[in-house]
């Protein structure tokens, strides 16, 4: 027996509002700085896009397909979960701009730590990172 095309799109809802859940979960985790939580979102993330992705492949290849275009008597459906999806990138582009400034932060905060180390043992290195450089000269033996 085939899934229904109806019974697809009601899937590809459900995909699309767990992911809009889970993406607000991601953003608070990253606001409270859990790093634990957010690669637990990063997985589930990851696997809720796969279903995503199956779902649209399964939408692609249906025999009523037809019934999904502009005119169709599906169109309205498609039109929200594209409104849907659209909303999920959005959310998630913020939540990654949200964790590269919180990268970036925690580098400038590293480097800080290290400078005051003492500037004469820091070092860069080829990625362009503070290093601290403690054997220098110190391993000498007469």
């Amino acid at each position: 027996m085939s899934t229904s095309i109806e019974q697809l799109l009601e899937q590809q809802q459900v995909n699309l509002t767990s992911l809009t859940t889970l993406l607000a979960q991601e953003q608070k985790a990253i606001v409270e700085r859990k790093s634990e939580l957010i690669l637990e979102c990063a997985q589930k993330k990851s696997a809720l896009i796969d279903n995503i992705k199956l779902v649209d492949h399964q939408l692609s290849v249906h025999p009523e397909q037809s019934r999904l275009a502009e005119g169709g008597d599906l169109s309205a459906n498609v039109a929200t979960l594209r409104s849907l999806a659209d909303d999920c990138q959005s959310t998630n582009d913020i939540n990654g701009e949200a964790l590269m400034r919180a990268q970036l932060s925690f580098h400038k905060l590293n480097n800080l730590l290290q400078q005051s180390r003492g500037k004469h043992q820091m070092t860069y290195t080829s990625e362009g990172t503070t290093q601290n450089t403690r054997t220098l000269g110190t391993d000498l033996k007469a």
